[in-house]
């Protein structure tokens, strides 16, 4: 096979899921003028399940937020063994060869696929013609995409169930976005949905920057960083603003502490392991002449490694605490650890190259792996400390913008293709096919 030169099965899938595109084109649009927020999402939860209903699923909802769990049951091993052609998912033995119709497990194959489903408390301002018609809320993340895609994708699968050599877990989760609703799907049992806990999972990310339109990215171990959350309040005691040796003015303390977190990350930290604290609230007084008693800030938190982690939950309340005993006043803090970090796993990422290499061609350009983590967090995380996967990012900058210049997901200008859609709901399908297949093979 030349250079560039798609396999039969990866053309075939590749052309199905163009053929939806108009489909997933509309089912975007409708998922995008109705963002909703957090764990519970009733109007996306209804249009999701509008879609699965008539493809032959086993469908479930979650209890504490408006997930959606769909089985879907392949149907090509059980062909194989009752004499029928093999599809091209699942090829038949070469001569002279048995091959065994189920893993030497003697169980199905699963394989999970997941789609995140919550927006961004973020006022629209793209100006798009199916801009959000929810005040303050925006799908600025792209999980309008997410959503449309996986249900491209069951629609693909559905249409291919006899292709199929195992089962797919269709994983559609909401809270995202801080809320943790991945956590709260797998204590609900997401991952053995099946009857058995997935073998492989798989998810995708679309990105309004940094990278061409239409690019895939993908990157073995540390793909993304941790996340956690300080929540700090200094305790003084107030005064006239006139007169500060006569208070304990907290204002002055908490910018202290401020600058102190980066000096101490600069100093407490190698460089080539990299912290990222950034300080995002910072809240005091009510007039300007008027000593608080209190001052409050808050910071993220972005690590890269376990130990860079448990060393700043050490590390930030000995720093904060030693500073207000030095001024002569208290301080709260509060560490709350968040999203783990999000590590892939490398011969689940390597196979993920190769099938998108197999659907768009080895030299098409549409592939490259990220030389450093993102600093961004992700609850996919929850999933792939359980499960070995990958997490899969997709450009939708729109064709002819620069990435480079162009408004990052999270920002009220965040704008992202349709024209994407299609592609990636076929990489979603032919990462099922072709792993199942796998499974099945050994």
């Amino acid at each position: 096979m030349g250079a560039g030169q798609r396999p039969k099965e990866g053309a075939e899938v590749i052309d199905e899921a163009r053929g939806l595109q108009e489909t997933l084109t509309t089912w975007r649009h409708a998922l995008h003028e109705e963002p909703e927020i957090g764990l519970d999402l009733p109007r996306t939860q209804e249009k999701v399940l509008a879609v699965l209903d008539d493809l032959g699923l086993e469908i479930s909802t979650g209890t504490d937020t408006t997930s959606v769990t769909a089985v879907l049951r392949g149907t090509a091993r059980e062909e194989l063994a009752a004499g029928g052609a093999s599809s091209s998912a699942d090829p038949a033995p070469s001569a002279g060869s048995e091959r065994p119709l189920a893993p030497s497990s003697g169980h199905r194959p699963v394989v999970l696929l997941r789609a995140d489903m919550d927006a961004l408390p973020v006022q629209e301002r793209t100006g798009v013609g199916f801009t959000s018609r929810i005040d303050g809320a925006m799908h600025a993340c792209g999980h309008d995409l997410h959503t449309s895609m996986l249900l491209g994708a069951a629609t693909l699968l559905a249409d291919n169930r006899h292709k199929l050599a195992g089962d797919v877990v269709l994983m559609f989760q909401p809270g995202e976005e801080g809320y943790d609703g991945a956590s709260v799907m797998v204590r609900e049992g997401v991952l053995d949905a099946a009857g058995r806990r997935a073998d492989a999972a798989f998810g995708l990310h679309v990105f309004s920057s940094m990278e061409p339109h239409g690019r895939f990215v993908t990157r073995p171990g540390v793909m993304m960083s941790a996340s956690d959350g300080l929540f700090v309040t200094v305790r003084g005691a107030g005064g006239h603003g006139s007169a500060p040796h006569a208070a304990k003015d907290p204002v002055t303390v908490a910018a202290e502490m401020v600058l102190a977190l980066q000096t101490m990350v600069t100093r407490q930290f190698n460089m080539f392991d990299p912290v990222v604290v950034t300080v995002g609230r910072l809240a005091a007084g009510t007039k300007r002449n008027v000593i608080p008693d209190t001052a409050e800030f808050d910071a993220t938190i972005r690590t890269f490694s376990e130990a860079n982690r448990e060393h700043m939950q050490r590390a930030i309340p000995r720093l904060l605490e030693g500073i207000a005993h030095a001024h002569g006043l208290e301080v709260d803090v509060r560490y709350a650890a968040e999203y783990p970090l999000t590590i892939t796993d490398v011969a689940e990422t390597e196979f993920a190259e190769s099938t998108i290499a197999e659907l768009f061609g080895q030299a098409s350009g549409r592939h490259s792996r990220l030389a450093q983590p993102l600093s961004g967090s992700e609850d996919f995380s929850r999933v792939l400390a359980e499960v070995p996967g990958s997490f899969i990012g997709l450009s939708a900058v729109p064709a002819g913008v620069d990435p480079a210049t162009s408004a990052f997901n999270h920002s009220p200008f965040a704008t992202f293709d349709d024209a994407v859609l299609a592609d990636g709901a076929a990489l979603y399908a032919q990462l099922a096919l072709a792993k199942t297949a796998e499974l099945a093979a050994r």
